[in-house]
């Protein structure tokens, strides 16, 4: 038997070559090798990219955000009493106007005819009243001379009687005539204040704002007077009437600062105060809003009434303090809640008082499983960006391992401001991420005011933690670390 060209298989009777073992074992390896490649191509982990942002110092200011339209402080509607045709009129748009000025007049003359009629009533009562003045006198004449004819008996008791009572009678009669005088003389003066009323005139010093007749309209005044002309007085100072919602209005107070902008005018912004907070509700649709009202002067006269007005309502404000983007206090890096709970939730996982291990992270070092990111094969570090860019990046930079906690958690530190808090954020120093207890103030949902023994101006804080090959989110999903029930607040950030 040839023992280098043929081989028979144990129990069969099959001749195996050497060339067929040699290529199923290269086979085999081939696989293997791709096996493997495979493997560690899919299950390795990415370095992690931190997103950074710096300390910074300003203001922070809170504030309720609503839309309002622009008014007169007061604004007068002219009417008028009476009905005619309109014969002219002298005031137009934009016209200014003092009190007691003509702007309009209704043809007065069936108002005059009327008034000549009331004069000549008034003047046959006065006649009418000197005639029987006249009768008086010469009955009590009469009666005075019987009076003393009786005694002589040339006159009897009758007589006497008679003349007395022809004197009274005549006396009634002027006191009625005195009465009707009165009478024709009321009626005459309403006839002359209706004359008086063709004249329309401003009840008060302004601006003519509208419009509203042309010559040879008919006027109609009927249970509700009609109006004529709109006229806002002293159009230097306005006002802002926004509805400001139940949920916001608790926080607003007379004298708080507003401040608002309008399209007609997008790169300025106009200042005013709260005035008032008037308690009638107003609701629509089942939602309640109240009217907020701001002075706002109006020297130069831009503004003008109707414009729509978009309003922020100072409601707090801090001066000259460390600001950090809000995602900062919420960020932790991957790993380090798991270590904290197998360590048993020591002081150095809750309070951030540093020991090695727990305190200094490798800066974009690849994450274990359940540590700090740390190892040589660090990627390299996002650039510094700015506070408010860096907050939107951690906000929106899709999966983030160290982002936000749970509901609650974001809750608390979006509502900081109101009494002090502490939290925890991460700074990059030397290379390494190391925690930083602090206290948290205000925020106005983009950055958050906080103060450290430690902490200063400039100071690199980590905001969030990305994979460069992770996926984006698709349209609707949300990041992870952000919650899909928070709703966007008036400085632009999230709020719960």
């Amino acid at each position: 038997m040839d023992q280098t060209t043929d081989f028979r298989q144990v129990g069969q009777g099959r001749p195996i070559s050497r060339r067929t073992l040699i290529v199923s074992a290269g086979l085999c390896l081939v696989l293997a090798a791709l096996g493997f490649v495979l493997w560690w191509w899919f299950l390795r982990v990415p370095p992690l990219h931190y997103v950074t942002a710096r300390v910074t110092r300003g203001d922070i200011q809170r504030s309720v955000t609503m839309t309002g339209a622009l008014n007169p402080v007061v604004t007068a509607q002219v009417g008028s009493y009476v009905s005619g045709n309109i014969k002219s009129w002298s005031c137009d748009y934009n016209t200014p106007v003092k009190i007691g000025q003509r702007c309009a007049l209704i043809d007065p003359l069936p108002f005059q005819v009327v008034v000549d009629q009331d004069e000549a009533d008034v003047r046959t009562a006065i006649a009418q009243l000197a005639k029987d003045r006249a009768a008086v006198k010469n009955a009590a004449v009469i009666y005075e001379h019987d009076t003393k004819l009786i005694g002589q008996g040339i006159v009897s008791q009758e007589t006497l009687d008679t003349d007395k009572a022809t004197l009274d009678q005549d006396k009634a009669q002027v006191d009625l005539d005195i009465a009707t005088l009165a009478d024709k003389k009321a009626v005459l003066h309403a006839a002359q204040v209706n004359l008086a009323y063709t004249n329309i005139v401003s009840p008060v010093d302004g601006t003519v704002i509208t419009r509203y007749i042309d010559v040879g309209q008919t006027v109609v005044s009927s249970l509700q007077s009609s109006t004529l002309f709109l006229i806002g007085k002293d159009m230097r100072r306005m006002q802002v009437d926004t509805n400001v919602s139940e949920a916001d209005v608790g926080d607003v107070e007379p004298g708080q600062k507003a401040t608002f902008t309008v399209q007609a005018f997008p790169n300025r912004t106009f200042v005013g105060k709260v005035r008032q907070i008037r308690e009638g509700p107003i609701t629509v649709q089942n939602v309640v809003t109240y009217d907020v009202v701001v002075d706002v002067p109006n020297d130069d006269l831009k503004l003008l009434p109707g414009m729509t007005a978009d309003a922020h309502i100072i409601t707090a404000e801090r001066l000259n303090v460390l600001r950090v983007p809000l995602p900062a206090i919420r960020f932790n890096p991957e790993g380090y809640a798991a270590k904290a709970r197998g360590q048993g939730g020591g002081a150095d996982a809750h309070h951030g008082s540093g020991g090695t291990a727990d305190a200094g992270v490798q800066a974009g070092g690849r994450a274990g499983p359940a540590a700090a990111p740390v190892g040589p094969s660090a990627a390299p570090f996002a650039p510094v960006r700015s506070s408010v860019g860096a907050a939107a990046a951690a906000v929106g930079a899709p999966g983030g391992p160290g982002a936000a906690g749970d509901a609650d958690t974001q809750r608390g530190h979006v509502r900081a401001g109101r009494g002090a808090a502490h939290a925890r954020i991460w700074l990059m120093r030397d290379g390494k991420v190391i925690p930083m207890q602090v206290r948290t103030g205000l925020d106005d949902g983009n950055l958050i005011e906080v103060s450290g023994d430690d902490l200063k101006e400039g100071d690199v804080v980590v905001v969030n933690a990305v994979r460069p090959n992770q996926p984006k989110p698709e349209p609707g999903e949300h990041p992870p670390g952000t919650n899909p029930n928070q709703r966007a607040g008036a400085g632009g950030g999230f709020r719960p």
